[in-house]
């Protein structure tokens, strides 16, 4: 099974900033076309650091509560 491609992105939510590896499936291209599917109800990152100070393996953040991301 083929891995897919990493992007480094940084995702502000009501709640905070988090900036982490997130993993594009081999059949997408952009960050965007991973977002913009309906069934996805949350997005998944690694390598995580949350508000520039606490670093985390993993986090899986509520689509709903983004309010932007930028690829890095």
């Amino acid at each position: 099974m083929a891995e897919g491609k990493k992007a480094r992105i940084r995702v502000r939510t009501v709640s905070g900033s988090y900036v982490g590896d997130f993993v594009i499936p081999p059949m997408r291209n952009r960050v965007s076309d991973v977002l913009n599917e309906e069934q996805r109800l949350f997005i998944n990152l690694t390598d995580v650091v949350i508000n520039d100070k606490e670093r985390a393996d993993f986090v899986s953040l509520n689509k709903n509560l983004i309010e932007s991301i930028t690829q890095l």
